[in-house]
C-alpha cells in the first residue's frame, strides 16, 4: 500500500466522521493521527501478519503497571530528557547539574527534615554499608541557597524500594530534606543496590526478544527545588558498579558518577557512631533559573504513588 493510500485511511479513521465536534481536543487529535498513521505504515513496510498484531493487543493488554519499566527500557524516558534539553538551550538555560531520568518508584509525601537527615529505618544495620551523602544547593550563579529542598530516595540493599516492597517500613530510605542557611544537606542511609525488571515480567518477554538484559546500576534519586529555579529531576550513580555504563533505562550521564570514599578512621568513626567503615559521597546541586519562557521539563505531570 502506498503512503498516500495509508494517509488517506488514518485521516478517514480519526478525522472522517466527528460526532461531537464540540469535544474535539485538536492537540490530542494530531498526535492520535500520527500515531496511527505511524504504526499503520510500520505494519505495512514490516508485513506484520494478523498473529503478530494481535499478539501485540494483547501484550499492551498485559503489560499494565509495568508500562513504567517498559518506557525506560526502551530509552522513551531519556529521549524525553534529551527533548527537554534541546528546549532548555534554545531557550539559552545550560550548565548546572545534568538532569536524568525520575524512573516509576517516586513517592509522594515523604518526611521532612531541616539540614540532615536519616533515611534508613535501622533494619539493614548489621549486612548494610551505611552511607553518608553531603553537599551544598546553588544557584546558576554559584550562590548557595537556603531553604532548597532536596527530595531522596533509592533502594536498599537488596534493591528493593518501600512501598513496592511491603516488607520494608513506610517512606523507609525516602525523605524530603530543607537546606540550611549556607545551602548545605546532608544524610545517613545504606549504599543501595542496583534493581532488575521482574525476571517473568512483561518488560523483560521484550527486552529478552532484543537480547538486552534489565538491569540497573545502585543509584540514588533526587528532586531539587528551589525558589525561581528550575526544579531538577537527576540521580546519582555508586561508581564501581557493574551496570554503570550498562544502564538498561540508559539514564547513567557524565557529571552524575561522583566518588565514594570508604571512611575507615577510627575517630571519624567514633564521631558517627558507628563500629564499622562507612561510604561518603560528597555531591553539589547548582539548579538553574527559571526563565520567563517556562521551558518544559521544571515540573513535569505525571502520576505518582501518594504516600
Amino acid at each position: 500500500m502506498e503512503r498516500t493510500q495509508i494517509e488517506a485511511l488514518a485521516n478517514q479513521f480519526i478525522k472522517g466522521k466527528i460526532d461531537f465536534p464540540e469535544t474535539v481536543n485538536p492537540r490530542v487529535q494530531a498526535i492520535t493521527l500520527r500515531i496511527v498513521t505511524d504504526l499503520m505504515q510500520t505494519i505495512n513496510d514490516l508485513k506484520i501478519t494478523a498473529d503478530e498484531y494481535w499478539s501485540g493487543v494483547e501484550y499492551i493488554g498485559d503489560l499494565g503497571k509495568e508500562a513504567g519499566l517498559l518506557s525506560p527500557g526502551l530509552g522513551l524516558d531519556h529521549f524525553m530528557d534529551l527533548m527537554i534539553e534541546e528546549d532548555m538551550k534554545e531557550a539559552g538555560l545550560e550548565g548546572g547539574t545534568p538532569r536524568t531520568i525520575e524512573g516509576p518508584l517516586y513517592v509522594e509525601g515523604a518526611p521532612e527534615s531541616k539540614a540532615f537527615a536519616r533515611l534508613d529505618d535501622g533494619s539493614e544495620d548489621e549486612q548494610g554499608t551505611v552511607l553518608f551523602m553531603q553537599g551544598t544547593v546553588s544557584d546558576q550563579q554559584g550562590k548557595p541557597l537556603p531553604n532548597a529542598k532536596v527530595e531522596v530516595w533509592h533502594a536498599n540493599s537488596l534493591g528493593n524500594y518501600s512501598f513496592f516492597d511491603e516488607s520494608q517500613s513506610h517512606f523507609n530510605l525516602r525523605r524530603s530534606i530543607i537546606t540550611d542557611e549556607k545551602g548545605n544537606y546532608a544524610f545517613r542511609s545504606v549504599v543501595p543496590l542496583g534493581y532488575s525488571v521482574p525476571p517473568n515480567g512483561m518488560t523483560q518477554k521484550v527486552l529478552g526478544a532484543l537480547g538486552r538484559h534489565g538491569h540497573r546500576p545502585a543509584h540514588i534519586h533526587f528532586f531539587v527545588s528551589a525558589d525561581d529555579t528550575r526544579k531538577l529531576t537527576t540521580q546519582i550513580n555508586i561508581d564501581g558498579d557493574k551496570y554503570l555504563w550498562d544502564d538498561f533505562a540508559f539514564a547513567s550521564r557524565e557529571g552524575l558518577v561522583p566518588e565514594i570514599t570508604m571512611i575507615e578512621d577510627a575517630v571519624d568513626l567514633k564521631e558517627k557512631g558507628l563500629g564499622k567503615p562507612y561510604a561518603s559521597i560528597n555531591f553539589d546541586f547548582q539548579l538553574l533559573n527559571e526563565s520567563n519562557s517556562k521551558v518544559q521539563g521544571s515540573e513535569v505531570e505525571r502520576r505518582r504513588v501518594q504516600g
